[in-house]
């Protein structure tokens, strides 16, 4: 399965349109909840807010919890050569292209449960 997305909003949209948003969602939750990295949410959440919201846990764990960040990585399971890809410019630039990682290997998950169920 290969996307052709290039930022967290185009990937959201693609979730929209394949009606997997709030799977995706679920599955983000379920994630953050593994790796002991809460992730309180509102119920009406917009997706843009959604993505702001993961965006903001991924920088404050950067910064303050970089172990507990690490885990996260793991427990995702977002692959080691897709960080050889990020621009390392600052650490607001850098939690965005993380929270884009994290979003496409949910979606990846997501859609291949929705595949091959």
């Amino acid at each position: 399965m290969k996307l052709k997305v290039d930022n967290s909003e185009q990937l959201i949209q693609v979730a929209v349109d394949a009606f997997l948003i709030d799977e995706l969602k679920q599955q983000v939750i379920k994630d953050f909840m593994l790796a002991n990295v809460p992730l309180s949410m509102p119920k009406n959440l917009e997706n843009i807010a959604f993505v702001a919201l993961i965006r903001e846990k991924i920088y404050f764990l950067m910064m303050e919890h970089f172990a507990e960040y690490l885990n996260l990585m793991y427990i995702i399971d977002v692959p080691e050569r897709e960080f050889q890809h990020i621009e390392i410019t600052d650490t607001v630039d850098v939690a965005d292209q993380v929270t884009f990682l994290i979003l496409k290997r949910a979606y990846k998950k997501v859609w291949y449960r929705k595949m091959y169920q």
